[in-house]
């Protein structure tokens, strides 16, 4: 199926190859170091055996006899983030499809599952990032009891998947596959709810009329259905081959998503060290892996929250990857889906409409990614250009025909866009993130006198004040990893649209983060070096004229930052936990490296 490779895209993998060969041999040494020092458990202290196996129960016999491998389950179920409430009954269902194949499993650990659109726009987005860097620690905690042959990842939403991913490649000698649990089903449509959000900013409907919408929206459990950074989370690892073929977005509480999650436990159990098809996560998640998960963004028009997770899961596997690698990327992958915000339809029309599978399918035959990956399922990435199905109870693959939906899946060769989603844009305010899939062409370039705020409550202040009522740059600063928390900015897009509504030529300049949900409205976002500490955008002035252009890639001011002195950073705040997260802030990184302070204080 595969075609030769695209030349930049041969390109830009040579070049991760090279900048990485020296982190990478590191992690595949320290894995392999791990793996032969993994521990036979029949020699481990029977004490250590005991606390182990106290609690399981029917899997008791099992576990000390030694007979097959032994599954950690790593689980972030909450019943108040609703794609993540159907895993609450997911560690009895996997123990009996171990038990089907001799095999045991056992919860080895939770992590926290936070939840963004719960936290828009309040105090607790504050902890947000940061959460991922705390799910990867609860992982390697999870993984730290050395009693597990492989392991499933319970998790789907915005900062859980990168951060199990992180935790996970650190114990890179141990299988591992992550298992969703699917979209809920399609509510109101996408074109209603935007409108009363809209009508919600302009003062036009109350607060119980924009409930009302919300509900009808995000209403069941599952995976919110628009396509942002959780939903773009399962198209990676369909990139990756991290999933059972085809898992990405089957509905909660179907056969076939049952089928999908028992054919999960039974792969991880052949791919341990123990068969002959080792398959270890280290392994999988290599140079050509990372650029797979890239391409795949670009071409869907992903969440640009992935421009800094990227690169952070990247380097837990010794990968180093940034955002000229992206922007590279971007210029010959070609935007081949269109889906909510970005479309009309939701996942659940993409997926009906050929979703992942064809997507796959377009890229390996347009030479645009690498096939000849090492999956976790029984061959290279061309099965998941296929779908999964049920011929009576068993589980099947089939091949994936034409676009269902030509106004939401295109071929490679009559792509919505000739370029992928995001563009890196530069210059003397720094360098940053133009997610370009949802921008009409005629907003690629605006230029206007800004308007300077440090937080987005202002914003909304001056908006309902009338003062943003012109055309306007709004530079919201002091919201990156070190400030902040570096928090999604997701509440700024309703009043920035309606300015745009308006006929003003409007564009938001920022250090902090969009929502993967970002819109129609021109955005420089994750600007590095950040405002803390004296970079670029806290040397703006109310009034200096700004230029945003995706075309020429211009992020700029014409005004004369160096002669100016930096404005003062702003006090840290306390409560709502923020105190307890001071050394994650003090200790973070740049947006581009990924925005951690647990990688860059391990080294990696």
């Amino acid at each position: 199926m595969s075609k030769q490779l695209h030349d930049t895209l041969h390109r830009v993998t040579q070049r991760v190859i090279e900048k990485s060969r020296d982190s990478r041999s590191r992690y595949l040494d320290l894995i392999q170091r791990e793996g032969d020092n993994q521990p036979d458990r029949n020699q481990v202290s029977c004490s250590n055996l005991a606390h182990a196996y106290a609690g399981a129960l029917e899997d008791q016999r099992a576990l000390t006899a030694a007979k097959g491998p032994n599954i950690g389950i790593v689980t972030s179920y909450n019943d108040m983030l609703s794609a993540h409430q159907p895993y609450g009954r997911y560690p009895e269902k996997l123990k009996i499809y171990a038990r089907e194949v001799g095999a045991t499993a056992q919860v080895a650990g939770a992590t926290p599952a936070m939840c963004d659109g719960v936290t828009q726009g309040e105090t607790g987005m504050e902890l947000s990032l940061f959460s991922r860097d705390v799910i990867a620690l609860s992982t390697g905690v999870a993984l730290s009891h050395a009693m597990y042959d492989g392991a499933l990842m319970l998790g789907i939403c915005d900062k859980i998947v990168p951060g199990l991913l992180i935790g996970a490649l650190r114990f890179g000698h141990l299988p591992a596959i992550f298992v969703p649990s699917g979209p809920m089903p399609s509510g109101i449509s996408n074109k209603q709810k935007q409108e009363t959000r809209q009508l919600y900013a302009e003062g036009k409907v109350g607060r119980a009329e924009l409930l009302a919408s919300e509900l009808g929206s995000y209403h069941s459990p599952g995976t919110c259905t628009f396509y942002g950074t959780a939903n773009s989370n399962q198209m990676m690892m369909e990139m990756m081959g991290l999933h059972v073929p085809g898992s990405a977005f089957i509905q909660p509480g179907t056969q076939l998503r049952q089928a999908l999650d028992r054919a999960a436990v039974h792969r991880v159990t052949e791919i341990g060290m123990g068969g002959d098809d080792y398959r270890p996560i280290g392994h999988c998640v290599d140079e050509k892996a990372i650029i797979n998960a890239a391409v795949g963004l670009l071409a869907t028009g992903g969440s640009t929250n992935h421009a800094i997770h990227i690169p952070a899961m990247a380097r837990a596997a010794g990968v180093q990857l940034d955002w000229t690698d992206l922007s590279e990327l971007s210029s010959i992958v070609p935007l081949l889906a269109r889906v909510y915000p970005n479309g009309s339809g939701d996942v659940n029309h993409f997926h009906s409409a050929g979703g992942m599978g064809y997507i796959i399918g377009e890229l390996l035959e347009a030479g645009l990614a690498h096939q000849d990956i090492l999956t976790v399922g029984d061959s290279d990435l061309a099965r998941y250009a296929q779908e999964p199905g049920l011929d009576g109870d068993i589980l099947t693959w089939r091949a994936v025909g034409p676009s269902g939906d030509d106004t939401m899946l295109r071929p490679a060769s009559d792509p919505f866009q000739p370029d992928g989603g995001m563009r890196l844009v530069e210059g003397n305010l720094g360098r940053a993130t133009f997610k370009t899939s949802a921008v009409s062409q005629e907003r690629y370039t605006i230029e206007a006198p800004c308007r300077v705020f440090e937080n987005q409550a202002d914003v909304t202040a001056a908006f309902k004040a009338g003062e943003l009522d012109r055309d306007v740059v709004v530079v919201v600063r002091f919201q990156g990893p070190r400030a902040n928390g570096m928090p999604e900015l997701h509440s700024l897009t309703p009043p920035l649209a309606v300015l745009q509504e308006r006929g003003y030529r409007v564009a938001l300049v920022t250090d902090g983060r969009m929502s993967g949900a970002s819109g129609k409205v021109p955005a420089a976002i994750h600007c590095t070096p950040e405002a803390l500490g004296g970079g670029p955008l806290a040397r703006l002035r109310d009034g200096d004229m700004v230029k945003l252009c995706a075309n020429t890639g211009a992020l700029t001011t014409a005004a004369d930052l160096s002669a100016r002195d930096a404005v003062p950073d702003p006090a840290s705040h306390a409560g709502f936990g923020r105190e307890l997260f001071t050394m994650f802030r003090a200790h973070a990184d740049g947006a581009e490296q990924g925005g951690s302070s647990m990688l860059a204080q391990a080294g990696l």
